[in-house]
């Protein structure tokens, strides 16, 4: 039996209208990158540029992305069977490639693992399912906390209407955040940490 204290926080999620992430974040892309039968996303960082990398593992293979810019780096269309998705490795790592081959990427998603759920700044992320299976994701500066209305110190913004939810997190850098669902990845990055803002 649901509670009166969990109904209202079902209904503050349910309440909560999608909106744009707040500054200093900003959408990379302009939307949504389409990735069809994506199975997991990891993180990593180019070896030139410094810049955060997103690696997607798909039904199609591997692609790799700036996460800065949302611009398709490498992809590999027939990867290694072996390797080719997470649960092949203990760790759930799949190889790199493009700059970054030669080296282990931890992939979160349909196999299980995660990503880092806050920043060394004190931002946080939430995924809540107040109407699975449709999930919302929930970025905020309190804590997790989300109190008092949306757009305060919580934000709405991610809801998985369309595609099965896979991973959401940060960059260890905690300069990029990532949504990934079955269909596609949304970016979002920041030029910096704030600290004490």
């Amino acid at each position: 039996m649901i509670t009166e204290f969990q109904q209202k926080l079902r209904q503050r999620y349910i309440d909560a209208p999608v909106t744009q992430a707040p500054e200093p974040w900003r959408q990379v892309s302009d939307g949504e990158i389409p990735i069809g039968g994506l199975l997991g996303i990891g993180f990593a960082v180019h070896p030139d540029s410094g810049h955060d990398l997103v690696m997607v593992v798909s039904g199609d293979g591997h692609g790799l992305f700036d996460a800065v810019t949302g611009e398709k780096i490498a992809r590999d269309r027939d990867p290694d069977p072996d390797t080719s998705t997470p649960d092949a490795s203990p760790d759930l790592s799949c190889p790199g490639l493009g700059p970054i081959a030669g080296t282990q990427v931890r992939i979160a998603g349909l196999f299980g693992g995660g990503l880092h759920s806050t920043t060394p700044d004190g931002w946080t992320l939430d995924v809540v399912s107040p109407e699975w299976p449709h999930d919302r994701v929930i970025l905020s500066t309190d804590g997790g906390l989300n109190e008092g209305p949306a757009g305060g110190t919580w934000w709405h913004v991610f809801h998985s209407r369309y595609s099965e939810f896979r991973a959401a997190g940060f960059s260890p850098s905690g300069l990029v955040l990532a949504v990934a669902t079955s269909s596609d990845i949304t970016l979002w990055s920041r030029p910096e940490l704030r600290f004490g803002v």
